[in-house]
């Protein structure tokens, strides 16, 4: 893992280096490179170069970007220098479906330094500091996602459903863990496990979820800035896969009002420094650590802004509810609804897993910039366990059965309720400006707060349904 730096000359690789990765790609047939640098709310952007131009892209002289002309970030003008982008050598993916290409990420620098508005490099400043305080924060990510298809009148429907859209449907199996419904779905999903193996993530397994056609797949922690990675080129790779089956790939946490919400757990761990492969959460002999504790007592603190950067979307908090009505298989939703830990229990937002010695953070999705979400749990973590935050008391209880009262008793806060909750959390706290920085929190609130107002200016089919004729 290339490390941060505060000067543009001292990001760029050896010549040895580079040497080293052009022979890589192109022995595997490579001809056509996308460096990628990631954008405010996670995306990836490039611009891609033939391989001839390999050498002049990774000394910082290949393309360059007017970054602040398309990505919501309005503090630089038109009369501004453009950002560069390096890539990182310790970043490079050739693509499966198409191995002429490959996706490198990029840090992007502006005027020489780091730009401000660049969420990777916001995660590397983090993990730089979390490790100068003497951890390392590794973590694993269970991405949800629901595939569909168009139909002949160009309607989304699920991909994976063998009833007629209009007509009959009676009430069926439910999907998750089905094996007949598994079995229709291997066509597409044995091409991402083959791709997933061959590309050594060490997948665990796939997952058939609550949702018609929603799966997860499980596969192996790693340390931060690798997962971030990983998942924008999962994100890619799932809709490059489905598009040779015929259907598209939504990340939306919650697409229709009967599905089960689609998310993208953060399962973090922290290592000592200089201890590397030592789990500082937990052992099988010595069960969970008080440093562990401690970091739970941190993300507490910062829960509501991690929130905002984690479930970053309008969308993102109708998913976030105890019950809701028609669910294939009940209406307890399984998704976190409160600001507590508990040991094993999926209804609090951080979940102490009996399987593993990890924070399970459960209020997050797959539209989240995960730069800036793992930037904001490894800072938060750390500040817990340097300052010996204590979290309370475990609740072990199903809290969509607790009332508002033993929630006061107990000092429970609910996780914000929509996104301007969240919003307004993300620009009240300290740790979060630390971690983006003063012009990118300012530039992300900007927009989260323009997102909030022009879903106010909608009229949905709800709203029609419940007032139109009642007043």
């Amino acid at each position: 893992m290339t490390a941060y730096v505060e000067n543009f000359a001292d990001a760029l690789p050896s010549e040895a280096r580079v040497a080293e990765v052009r022979k890589r790609l192109e022995d595997a047939g490579v001809k056509y490179v996308l460096s990628c640098w990631i954008d405010l709310f996670g995306i990836p952007k490039t611009k891609p170069v033939p391989m001839s131009d390999f050498e002049l892209l990774c000394m910082g002289k290949g393309p360059q970007f007017a970054v602040h002309s398309i990505s919501y970030v309005p503090e630089l003008s038109p009369a501004d220098s453009d950002q560069v982008m390096v890539p990182d050598l310790d970043a490079v993916y050739i693509c499966p479906w198409d191995t002429s290409m490959a996706i490198i990420f990029a840090d992007l620098f502006w005027e020489d330094k780091p730009y401000n508005v660049c969420p990777r490099q916001a995660l590397k400043r983090a993990v730089r500091d979390a490790e100068q305080a003497g951890y390392v924060g590794y973590a694993g990510i269970e991405p949800e996602f629901i595939a569909l298809r168009y139909d002949e009148q160009g309607q989304p429907v699920k991909a994976i459903d063998n009833d007629p859209v209009e007509g009959v449907r009676p009430r069926r199996q439910a999907f998750g863990y089905d094996v007949e419904y598994s079995i229709d779905s291997m066509p597409f999903l044995k091409d991402m496990i083959d791709i997933l193996e061959g590309l050594g993530w060490n997948l665990h397994d796939v997952v058939a979820e609550g949702a018609y056609s929603q799966f997860e797949l499980d596969f192996h922690y790693t340390h931060l800035l690798e997962m971030a990675d990983r998942l924008v080129f999962l994100r890619i790779l799932l809709k490059e896969v489905a598009k040779k089956h015929g259907m598209f790939i939504t990340f939306m946490p919650k697409p229709t009002v009967g599905d089960w919400r689609s998310g993208a757990h953060i399962n973090f761990s922290l290592q000592a420094a200089d201890q590397s492969g030592k789990n500082l959460f937990g052992s099988e002999e010595d069960g969970w650590s008080d440093t562990a504790h401690h970091a739970v007592g941190g993300l507490m603190a910062h829960a509501e802004a991690i929130t905002a950067i984690t479930c970053p979307t309008v969308n993102s908090y109708n998913g976030l509810v105890p019950r809701v009505g028609g669910f294939e298989g009940g209406t307890v939703t399984w998704a976190p609804t409160n600001i507590t830990y508990g040991h094993n229990n999926r209804s609090a937002q951080f979940r102490l897993p009996q399987s593993r010695y990890c924070i399970e953070n459960r209020a997050a999705d797959m539209c989240m910039n995960v730069y800036l979400a793992l930037g904001m749990t490894l800072t938060a973590a750390v500040e817990g366990v340097t300052n010996k935050i204590d979290p309370g008391p475990p609740t072990d209880r199903d809290l969509y059965a607790m009332s508002d009262s033993e929630f006061e008793e107990l000092g429970i806060r609910r996780l914000p309720r929509n996104l301007m909750m969240a919003t307004d959390a993300l620009r009240d706290d300290a740790l979060a400006e630390r971690v983006m920085g003063l012009v990118m929190r300012k530039s992300y609130i900007a927009y989260k707060t323009d997102e909030w107002e022009r879903y106010h200016q909608a009229v949905t089919d709800w709203e029609v349904q419940e007032y139109l004729r009642l007043y």
